[in-house]
């Protein structure tokens, strides 16, 4: 996989799905222009930010994530205090202690930011691992509903990403619909 300088990895890989989807569907509308000649072509669009903003699987799965690491969000918000703490303590006591005192503290201080950081970092991944996972299941429900609807609307084409829609177009609402009864 190629990186994407200065973007977190998951933005670099909706961001390539997202032009990968946009390129199929040209070439796709492309040949179904070239091929349909006379006959309607049946185009439909969604968008797939409401959807993982506004649909019941995802916000269910939200509220799951925030459930699931609210301990260890307040830990962190803990260890914050104690470091903020320790580090007014170590100013204000800083003049009257002795030199090795100090630079004890001053150390304790600099292992326990270490400390701070490092679960900082392993809960931002495992937050964004847990969220990636979510999604991913969203968008395969997702992606079966789109299907179901397009086969039983018969939609030549359904495309997620465009420049302009007509609102005309637009199942985001028949979709969401589709997953909210479906995860009932």
């Amino acid at each position: 996989m190629t990186s994407c300088p200065d973007t977190p990895q998951t933005d670099c890989k909706e961001t390539k799905l997202k032009y990968f989807y946009s390129a199929f569907a040209v070439l796709a509308l492309s040949l179904g222009i070239a091929t349909a000649g006379a006959a309607d072509l049946k185009i439909g669009f969604i968008d797939a930010e409401r959807i993982n903003r506004e649909s019941a699987p995802a916000e269910r799965a939200s509220k799951q994530l925030e459930k699931e690491f609210a301990p260890r969000a307040e830990e962190l918000q803990k260890r914050e205090a104690q470091l903020k703490a320790l580090q007014l303590q170590l100013e204000k006591e800083s003049m009257t202690m002795s030199e090795a005192d100090r630079r004890a503290k001053e150390q304790e201080l600099a292992r326990s930011n270490l400390d701070f950081q490092r679960m900082q970092r392993e809960y931002r991944e495992d937050l964004n691992l847990r969220r990636n996972q979510e999604l991913s299941v969203l968008f395969e429900r997702a992606n079966r509903v789109i299907k179901q609807i397009a086969e039983s609307e018969k939609y030549d084409l359904i495309l997620q990403e465009a420049v302009y829609r007509s609102p005309r177009i637009d199942i985001t609402d028949k979709v969401l619909k589709a997953l909210a009864a479906e995860s009932k």
